[in-house]
């Protein structure tokens, strides 16, 4: 059976209470283990603590847990009777940006805490800006730490009118604003005695019940190759299959495609896997095609719809988060994993700054730094099949990687 999966981010400023919330989730929703309960409950009395302290299910890295903060994505797994949930316990630090960026890129909902006592702070504007570039439309306001301000309704109400006025022109689909204090569990999981004025959902209950980003599963067909191979090497049958997962939208038996990036045409002849054939297959999907025609394919090719194929170009526009410490250097040559395809390239022209607080464009910067995010062009040797991020946000994405030391060095979303 498939279980509906919803990938989420946290995010907001230090010491929000992020990790705090996580804890929170898996400990409420049964999803952490007894040696895992034990190991945090004798690090928190290590420290002089009454209780576990739930943020340290999240907080893996030991300078992490020596500093209290987040500085790395911690991604987490759990599941209710309802729907299953890959989770990013992202850094509220500024020069942490690369790692938010990197959490962001392939979820689907963001959780912005706020403190109820600090309000609205700068960086969490600069992670709402952040989050709607990342293409993430809908957006839990997650008001926490409601037990310091006494569970005050006005309170809470006079932070999410702040948030809603602010948000407006970032064009959010939804903003669904929840009181909560994580430390007592008040409407994370269970809905707690605090928060008797609350009549919403708790917050599991909203992550059970928001609607899940169909926009991959309605998008055109993109099928990255990942292997080629006979299906019955040395019989009759030596047709080629082409192994790999389906990025976005759907395809069945007999829909027309073409192979790039040598614009070949032909069909599906037969989509199968390991428990037998299907008639159809979607995204999320990983599948052997067959074709009905006899093509040249190679790993990184694309097998997309032929009516609706991506852009295949050698040059292209992207947005682009710069994760190394060394600043970027246009003569450096690169290469540019794009999917399957991995081709050697390099930055061009870089046209302006994202200052990621207003995003406003600062022009024509002196140098690109550690978590600057700026608009470039870039060349590659052989041509890539794209879609701009913001329609299929699979297929417009890439990372660039240092071709001496094999380091990934930056991000992109294409134009």
């Amino acid at each position: 059976m498939h279980t509906e999966l919803l990938r989420f981010i946290t995010c907001g400023s230090v010491d929000d209470g992020k990790s705090t919330v996580i804890g929170r989730l898996l400990f409420d929703s049964k999803a952490i283990f007894d040696d895992q309960l034990a190991a945090i409950t004798a690090t928190s009395k290590r420290r002089g603590l009454s209780e576990a302290d739930l943020a340290l299910l999240t907080d893996g890295l030991q300078a992490e847990r020596e500093q209290g903060i987040t500085i790395d994505v911690a991604y987490r797994f759990f599941a209710t009777r309802r729907r299953a949930f890959i989770v990013a316990d992202t850094p509220g630090h500024e020069q942490y940006t690369r790692n938010m960026v990197t959490g962001a890129s392939t979820a689907d909902l963001a959780i912005i805490l706020m403190d109820a006592r600090k309000g609205m702070l700068p960086q969490t504007r600069r992670h709402a800006h952040l989050v709607r570039l990342l293409g993430i439309r809908r957006v839990v306001l997650a008001i926490n730490k409601m037990d310091l301000v006494d569970y005050d309704q006005a309170t809470f109400e006079r932070l999410c009118d702040a948030f809603l006025d602010f948000a407006a022109p970032l064009g959010f689909d939804a903003v669904i604003p929840v009181p909560m204090s994580a430390l007592h569990g008040d409407m994370v999981v269970e809905r707690g005695t605090g928060l008797h004025w609350y009549l919403g959902k708790t917050l599991l209950q909203v992550l059970e019940s928001v609607p899940s980003d169909e926009e991959v599963a309605h998008a055109p067909l993109r099928f990255p190759v990942q292997l080629v191979q006979r299906l019955r090497a040395g019989t009759a049958d030596e047709r080629r299959g082409y192994l790999g997962r389906i990025e976005s939208g759907t395809l069945a038996v007999g829909d027309e495609v073409v192979v790039l990036p040598a614009g070949i045409t032909s069909a599906i002849s037969s989509i199968l896997t390991y428990d037998g054939p299907l008639p159809d297959a979607r995204a999320g999907q990983s599948v052997t095609l067959t074709l009905q025609d006899e093509v040249d394919i190679s790993r990184g090719d694309m097998i997309a719809s032929r009516a609706e194929p991506p852009r295949c170009e050698k040059s292209f526009d992207a947005l682009m988060c710069w994760f190394s410490a060394t600043p970027l250097d246009p003569a450096r040559r690169v290469l540019i994993r794009h999917g399957t395809r991995t081709v050697q390239g390099k930055v061009g022209a870089v046209a302006y700054k994202l200052d990621v607080n207003t995003s406003e464009q600062v022009p024509a910067p002196d140098h690109v730094s550690m978590n600057d995010i700026v608009k470039a062009q870039f060349r590659v040797q052989q041509p890539l099949a794209y879609d701009s991020y913001a329609s299929n946000r699979p297929n417009g994405s890439f990372i660039l990687i240092d071709e001496v030391s094999n380091d990934t060095i930056a991000a992109g979303m294409m134009l």
